[in-house]
Order: C-alpha cells, then sequence, then structure tokens
C-alpha cells in the first residue's frame, strides 16, 4: 500500500487506521487507540454511530444528490431544524467550515454595499485566529506562518488583538462591513473570548451598522454545551458558521444569518454544487437529533466538570500543567514541555491528541464520551506525565 501518491502537506502520525466504535479507533495491525482527536472535533457521536450509519444507508436508497436548481426534503428539514435552535432565520448549505466561512465573508461584502458606503468593505479579524486555508479563509486567519507564502491575499481586512478593547475601538469606523471571530480560538490555543470585549464588538457593530460573525466551526454543535455556542455567551452574532460536528463526520457546513444579514444575498450571488444534498442533510439531521433529543448536549456540563477535576488532580500532582483551559469539551492543557513530544508520548501509549497554539495540547472526545474513558485518558496522561 503506497503513500507516495499524496502531497505532502500533513505531519501525519505513522499509523494507518482502518475502522472505529464509539471513543476507539483501531489500526490496520489491530492496535487500539483512545480518539480525543474525533477528528478535530468532528465526530461528535465517535465512530460508527448507529444512528448515523442508519441515515446513511436508508437515505443511499432513496436520494444521493440533486442540483439545487430544485429541492429536496432533506435540505428543508434541516433547515427547520437549524432554525428552531438558534435566533436566526436562514441558512445557506456548503461542504465544509472552509466554505461557510467563504460565504459569510461574501454576505458582509455585499451588506457593507447595500448601505450606499460604496467604503464600507473591510472585515476586521483577531490575531492569533484561524478560519481555513482558502485565499479568502486564509486572508482573515490572523497566524503569518499560514498566510506567508500565498502573499498577496484578499485586500481590505484588518487583522486586530484578539481581547483587546482599546484596539477595537481604534480600527472600527463607519467603513468596516463586518468583524469575524471565534468564540473560543481553536488552533490558536483554545483562548475564550472576554465578555466585556464581546460586548464591545456587538455595540460597535450595532452603531456602524456591521456584521458580526462568529466561526463556529470547532467550537459550535454542542461541544460547549449547548446546540450554538453564541448561547454560552451574552452576545447574538448576525452571521453563524457551523460544520465539522453539524455532519458527525459527514462533510457538511453552512453559515447561518439573522433577517437583516440574509437579505444581502440575492438570486445567483452565491451557491454550491454539493451543498444541501440530500445524503448529508439526512446524515446532519440525525446527528442533530442525538444531539438535542437524544441528550448528549445535556450531559456535556457533568463531563466538562468531571474531566478539568481530573486535570486539575495532575496539575497539582505533577510539574507540567501550566493552565487548564476552555469550556464544555473543548479542552486546552497548557504545558511547560515541548507538545509535539507530549503528544507523541500520548500516541505510544495509545491516546490520539492534538497540539494548538505554541504549548496547548488540545483534548476533543467525543460528546458522548462515558466517564471510564475520562478516567482512562486521565491514567495515559498521568503516565506520560511520570516518564516526562
Amino acid at each position: 500500500m503506497s503513500k507516495n501518491n499524496i502531497m505532502n502537506t500533513y505531519g501525519r502520525f505513522d499509523v494507518t487506521f482502518e475502522k472505529g466504535i464509539g471513543s476507539k479507533i483501531y489500526d490496520i495491525n489491530g492496535n487500539e487507540y483512545i480518539d480525543f482527536v474525533s477528528g478535530v472535533a468532528v465526530n461528535c457521536l465517535g465512530h460508527s454511530h448507529p444512528s448515523i450509519i442508519k441515515a446513511i444507508t436508508e437515505q443511499s436508497k432513496q436520494l444521493i444528490h440533486i442540483s439545487n436548481y430544485y429541492w429536496n426534503t432533506k435540505h428543508t428539514q434541516l433547515s427547520e431544524k437549524l432554525i428552531n435552535n438558534c435566533d436566526h432565520e436562514k441558512v445557506f448549505f456548503c461542504n465544509s467550515g472552509t466554505e461557510a466561512i467563504e460565504g459569510a465573508f461574501k454576505l458582509v461584502r455585499k451588506y457593507g454595499k447595500l448601505t450606499g458606503n460604496t467604503d464600507k468593505s473591510t472585515l476586521l479579524y483577531m490575531d492569533n485566529s484561524f478560519h481555513g486555508r482558502s485565499m479568502g479563509a486564509l486572508s482573515i486567519t490572523g497566524q503569518e506562518k499560514y498566510q506567508k507564502d500565498f502573499l498577496p491575499l484578499i485586500p481590505n481586512v484588518k487583522k486586530i488583538n484578539f481581547n483587546d478593547i482599546d484596539d477595537l475601538n481604534e480600527n472600527f469606523n463607519e467603513n468596516v462591513c463586518g468583524i469575524i471571530l471565534e468564540p473560543i480560538q481553536g488552533e490558536g490555543g483554545i483562548n475564550v473570548v472576554n465578555s466585556d470585549y464581546l460586548k464591545e464588538v456587538r455595540n460597535l457593530c450595532d452603531k456602524y451598522d456591521a456584521l458580526l460573525i462568529f466561526d463556529e466551526i470547532q467550537c459550535g454543535m454542542g461541544r460547549l454545551g449547548e446546540l450554538f455556542a453564541y448561547k454560552k455567551f451574552d452576545v447574538i452574532p448576525d452571521v453563524i458558521c457551523i460544520a465539522k460536528g453539524l455532519g458527525g463526520g459527514f462533510p457538511i457546513g453552512a453559515f447561518i444569518a439573522n433577517k437583516k444579514a440574509s437579505n444581502a444575498l440575492s438570486l445567483g450571488d452565491h451557491g454550491s454544487t454539493f451543498g444541501g444534498n440530500p445524503l448529508g442533510c439526512a446524515v446532519s439531521l440525525a446527528v442533530l437529533n442525538e444531539l438535542v433529543e437524544g441528550g448528549v448536549i445535556s450531559s456535556v456540563a457533568s463531563k466538562e466538570i468531571y474531566l478539568k477535576e481530573k486535570l486539575s488532580e495532575l496539575k497539582n500532582k505533577y510539574n507540567v500543567i501550566d493552565e487548564i483551559k476552555g469550556m464544555g469539551l473543548l479542552i486546552g492543557i497548557s504545558i511547560k514541555i515541548n507538545p509535539k513530544e507530549f503528544s507523541d508520548l500520548c500516541f505510544k501509549n495509545g491516546l490520539l491528541v492534538v497540539t494548538a497554539g505554541t504549548n496547548v495540547i488540545r483534548l476533543l472526545p467525543p460528546l458522548n464520551v462515558t466517564l471510564q474513558e475520562i478516567d482512562d485518558v486521565i491514567n495515559i496522561l498521568e503516565l506520560v506525565m511520570k516518564k516526562l
């Protein structure tokens, strides 16, 4: 089995996986790992969940794809499900988080033009943020290491300091059409937005008639204990970008907008060949039913408390952890040693974790993880801390 035909764009571990069940995943040699990466917050119900298997099987026998020149039952049902669980009015379906960001980017630029101010085209974004790899998403990703080899990027964007109210006020004016932020910066190091900062962002958007975009691609879909992450904060955005957990492993993304924002896009302004296809929407409906009606989301808060208590015990016992960060089941451990070395040793002991920022280990378990599996992970983390 040759690996030479795949472009070398990922620093992969030396392992090939072939099956998984729940929080466990198995390589081609039968070795078992506990998966606390979850496809980077994608597999919210773990691997091979019966509801997802059933949805794929049943829908694939009926209708997999049609053009968006026509309606299909699943994408209308999914739109109703999402809108009934948020404070917004319209949804656009696509295939990924990056595509959701691109669509939201277009929406705010169009909104700015519709105000009558021809110069209203600046989009503010945060330092240390991550929004995707396409040229548009990359242009508003606040980390130079991802941008430098692809310059020049899209103009009329401005990076500002995350959680810095003074810098925010300095850069906000009548030519700003929108501002984008992650309520919790995932790849950037599990950095939570400050409540006062977020309220000032909302105030300035209202004052200057600009749109507030939340990138909930990693922190949404139940990961913080609410279906939408914004509900954990006292601010309602105009636009929400979602993906990852929305399909529980099946590729699907969306951006959702309130009335004034959604009205900016009109016939022919945006499109997506596979967006809203019946198979993807059927899977997403099954996932949301498990998350909401199935009670998965309602169990996140207690699991957060349990996991943080266990991590605090390790912090007090070993001189490895600086800080425990994050909310819900989006948890970061700031460590005093090389995070790559730490994650490699976790891998050798049967635990999958992913790094973030400069010194953070991300823990992203399936939302239906059991307390026993959390205990098993804590035991592996303790073993790694002893060795290091």
